[in-house]
């Protein structure tokens, strides 16, 4: 396998899509990028460069730059994917959903509902999430409990450039509206990756580290944060297990229940505002099935309930940390 970072995991997957299914058509701001300015077309391809060179290869027809209105990418893509297209509409930041959200949770969430499960909705919605690039509390988010809420949505949060392809290729093959959503602190991180097109399934989680003592629930970039704790905590003894769900809908429970009755602890990290997090929900779900399987408390590390701060110092401190990761592990196995 190739080393790949986690972007060009992205750029690699929907190329090969896009080859192999020429109803698949690319909807954003800037995803050729260039007309109209010095640079050349298709020299953007998107905000932090994901779709890169994809213009060049196929073409204004399937890359289409739209006006910047996140209103009309949705719109416009769920009226696609229902005439027989299979749109992947990209909204920069996730902070941008507000405007175009009754497209999302009001029709496209809908429509195989609304018309008997004789309608399919094969619809892709990218865009980016996540604190730490000093882009203030407008473009720095993680607003993925708003979508997960939402039936008729699956929500995916891949955490590494290997699950990113295979997620991605998984979403854009689905009939059914996906959520996909990019850490942008993860942008970088290097990892290996086939060549050659693969599918990772919606709703099964991935036991990232094996261990005995706690289970470690972690979401995107929260999953490198939380195995580096527990690599730390193994060298003191403590033997923390590490478990990446990788979707949010549909939600593995039955591998976190698993986990926690093997280990009897449990501690959830997640880079959304505690009230309605992942984080909540999966702290209820499991003392309302897994009781029994609990030695102790379960703890919840958020991110406080305020807007993402500018200042890089309280940025910092914002998004889950080590300190604070382990100070929940800690005060469990107290």
């Amino acid at each position: 396998m190739s080393k790949k970072t986690y972007l060009q995991a992205i750029n690699e997957g929907i190329s090969q899509e896009m080859r192999r299914d020429k109803s698949i058509i690319l909807l954003g701001e800037d995803i050729a990028g260039g007309q109209g300015a010095t640079g050349e077309v298709g020299g953007v391809g998107s905000v932090f460069g994901q779709m890169k060179g994809v213009y060049k290869e196929f073409g204004p027809e399937r890359v289409i730059d739209t006006p910047i209105s996140e209103s009309a990418i949705i719109g416009a893509a769920a009226g696609a994917a229902l005439t027989g297209l299979r749109p992947v509409a990209e909204i920069m930041f996730v902070d941008f959903v507000g405007v175009c959200f009754d497209q999302i949770y009001n029709q496209t969430a809908k429509f195989r509902y609304m018309f008997g499960g004789k309608a399919k909705t094969p619809l892709v919605i990218r865009t980016t999430i996540g604190a730490g690039l000093r882009a203030a509390a407008q473009h720095s988010q993680t607003l993925h409990p708003l979508f997960t809420m939402v039936p008729g949505l699956k929500v995916v949060i891949p955490s590494n450039p290997y699950d990113a392809k295979g997620l991605l290729i998984q979403a854009i093959r689905d009939d059914d509206p996906v959520v996909f959503m990019e850490s942008k602190a993860l942008f970088g991180m290097e990892g290996e990756v086939p060549d050659e097109a693969y599918r990772i399934p919606f709703g099964e989680a991935a036991i990232v580290r094996d261990g005995a003592d706690i289970t470690i629930v972690a979401f995107g970039a929260m999953v490198s944060r939380a195995l580096a704790v527990a690599e730390a905590l193994a060298k003191q003894g403590i033997n923390a297990e590490v478990l990446d769900p990788r979707t949010t809908s549909p939600l593995d429970e039955d591998s976190i229940l698993e986990s926690v009755e093997k280990t009897g602890r449990l501690v959830v990290v997640d880079e959304s505002p505690p009230r309605c997090s992942l984080a909540a929900d999966i702290a209820g779900m499991v003392a309302d099935k897994g009781f029994r399987y609990l030695k102790g408390p379960i703890k919840q590390v958020t991110c406080p309930h305020t807007p993402v701060p500018f200042s890089p110092t309280l940025e910092d401190e914002y998004i889950p940390n080590a300190r604070r990761i382990e100070e929940a592990i800690r005060a469990v196995l107290a």
